[in-house]
């Protein structure tokens, strides 16, 4: 059982700036995410690309959002339960509540925060009729452990950052690795393109474009997929892995089941206090809450979150006071020992 102050289900930007927060406040936290690293849609859809509005940030790719962020939180030493979806919750007698994974990882916690974006993202999967019977048997959705790969055939689908990136990557791990796209133009960052056609030209990736996978092969474990190349009879490619990296869709799943008030596939709360959902004790914050004006802007999930907290500690503490302090005159001490502050005046008299 891991036991913390706060449990929060979502691991992008709102969630992990709620780390810092609670850590002001001397509170722990956990994140649950399903993804396997944290950052939320930031690292798993667009890392490369830019953000304009995060205050005192002109522009900032979301990948590097990320790493600012778990820099800024590494002083309280958050844990992560990551490639988990958090699906069962129960509130015990003494008011906590234990959220429970789909793969059986058990967590207690008197507050949860759920900050899981727009939801947990669900993989888009290809139109081919028998893919599911080789999920976790040479196919995969997403890339958790590339060493995996290691010496292994590899076939890549797809025409975005994932697809262009992950290729990149294998190249250094894989036997072989071949990349197939449905058009001859891919949509994403353009060093990534450049070094995907430099990779070609040096033969370490075999490009197939336009052409899409039909069919996978194998019995207890993939060894080949059919791919129909246009203006060619369809063919097969012996390979290892299969992994299509189409994006992925939202979905609220299990959290819909938890009791909470929903409104169009989104979690009302009480904006006008601390963002609690209908269930004493747990909160939304981020893109996945709704009230009256609300906006889906990180910037707004911080602010969401820096409510949260303070809620959440009167909750855990409630016959303590808390006094509000700037970090610029209390400074910031974290759960490992470090301590942040401001240079401290220097008392001298003029002669």
């Amino acid at each position: 059982m891991i036991q913390t102050d706060i449990l929060i289900i979502g691991a992008g930007p709102t969630g992990l700036f709620t780390v810092f927060e609670a850590g002001l406040l001397k509170l722990r936290c956990h994140l649950i995410d399903a993804l396997p690293q944290p950052g939320g849609q930031c690292s798993e859809i667009y890392p490369k690309k830019p953000i304009y509005d995060i205050p005192a940030y002109p522009e900032i790719l979301a990948g590097d959002l990320t790493k600012n962020l778990m820099e800024q939180i590494k002083q309280f030493e958050p844990g992560f339960t990551l490639g988990e979806r958090a699906d069962t919750i129960e509130k015990q007698d003494d008011g906590t509540f234990i959220v429970t994974t789909n793969k059986g990882t058990k967590h207690q916690a008197p507050v949860v925060a759920i900050a899981g974006g727009l939801g947990s993202f669900e993989p888009r999967k290809p139109p081919i009729p028998n893919i599911a019977d080789f999920e976790d048997k040479g196919v995969e959705y997403m890339i958790k452990e590339p060493e995996l790969y290691r010496d292994k055939d590899v076939v890549i689908a797809g025409g975005g950052d994932s697809a262009l990136d992950w290729s990149i990557f294998l190249t250094d791990v894989a036997k072989s690795v071949t990349l197939i796209h449905r058009r001859n133009e891919f949509r994403g960052a353009l060093d990534s393109v450049e070094k995907v056609q430099e990779l070609k030209n040096l033969g370490k990736i075999n490009l197939i474009t336009p052409a899409e996978v039909k069919a996978v092969l194998g019995e207890n474990h993939v060894t080949g997929v059919v791919v129909e190349e246009k203006g060619k009879e369809p063919y097969m490619i012996d390979t290892d892995h299969f992994i299509p990296l189409f994006g992925l869709a939202p979905k609220l799943g299990p959290i819909a089941n938890w009791g909470l008030e929903i409104e169009k596939n989104a979690i009302k709360v009480n904006n006008a206090l601390d963002y609690q959902t209908n269930v004493e004790g747990i909160y939304a914050i981020g893109d996945v809450n709704t009230y009256p004006g609300k906006l889906k802007l990180i910037l707004c999930g911080f602010h969401e979150a820096t409510l949260m907290c303070q809620s959440a500690y009167k909750r855990i503490h409630p016959d303590k006071k808390y006094v509000m302090k700037y970090t610029t005159v209390g400074g910031v001490d974290g759960f490992d020992g470090t301590r942040k502050e401001a240079p401290k005046a220097v008392v001298k008299a003029i002669q």
